[in-house]
């Protein structure tokens, strides 16, 4: 699941937020998009998030001031696993910092492992997005499929699996260190990548793995093939970090493309 809810006090906290409203106009619509059945025995279904001209909302790593979404399927049976593409997402100014996620229309593609192949999977909870414009709204549905055994795949899930960022080995990604030093407050990571260019401006996000870990905006310069990155890491409870760094991802977001790291390894 995504668990970023249970945190989100303690991320108002670590960092400014927008102002969040209630509206009786509604800037946003969810729904599920029925996918289909893989030819593994996945099962693959799409959120679809439509707003109004003006509004956005939120990748998983949402900077400096959005909101982090959450996603829950507690209510669903028949599934071992979940797995959430997420497209690639825009970069936005926001009062000068920095938001990542999506305007107009977004489609999330969500794959799910049955725990029995062949038998009937449910796939039922709730998500939560917040969509911004001037104010932001948080906006909450309930949603309850029975998955498809048609393999008929869906062409607005398919194209957002197709935007994904792609591979460090496909990015011609070289080297990857990061060095980590204790700050006042948690640990600065410092990830050195060499790699070619993504198009100027490039910004990357750093994310620890651990949901209990928050992880500022992190700070970029490319010096010819290299480009090297910082950010603190706080932990939300006051407790120790210890990072796991295989867990660790770094995405950079560039004017041509997207590259997804895993893993960052020491120095």
């Amino acid at each position: 699941m995504i668990r970023f809810r249970t945190l989100l006090a303690a991320l108002a906290l670590l960092a400014p937020a927008p102002l969040l409203a209630n509206s009786g106009d509604e800037p946003a619509s969810i729904r599920i998009l029925p996918g289909w059945l893989g030819t593994d025995g996945q099962r693959f279904v799409g959120i679809e998030i439509s707003m109004a001209p003006g509004w956005k909302t939120y990748w998983r790593a949402p900077g400096e001031a959005g909101i982090p979404p959450y996603l829950d399927w507690s209510g669903s049976r028949n599934i071992s696993g979940v797995d959430i593409h997420w497209p690639v997402p825009e970069v936005f100014d926001y009062a000068g910092m920095t938001v990542i996620g999506y305007h107009e229309q977004v489609v999330i593609p969500i794959e799910i492992t049955p725990t029995q192949a062949g038998e009937p999977v449910h796939f039922a909870g709730h998500a939560e997005f917040g969509v911004c414009d001037d104010i932001c709204v948080p906006m909450s549905f309930e949603f309850a499929i029975d998955m498809t055994d048609d393999d008929r795949k869906t062409p607005a899930i398919v194209a957002a699996m197709i935007d994904q960022p792609v591979s460090a080995e496909r990015a011609s990604v070289g080297s990857v260190i990061c060095q980590a030093e204790p700050t006042a407050k948690g640990v600065k990571i410092t990830a050195r990548l060499e790699m070619p260019s993504t198009g100027t401006p490039e910004v990357v996000v750093i994310e620890s793995g651990d949901g209990e870990i928050w992880v500022a905006g992190a700070t970029a310069a490319r010096v010819g093939g290299v480009l090297t990155a910082s950010a603190e890491m706080v932990n939300l409870f006051g407790e120790p970090i210890a990072l796991t760094r295989s867990a660790m991802r770094i995405t950079v977001l560039g004017t041509e493309r997207a590259v997804d790291i895993l893993g960052c390894p020491g120095g």
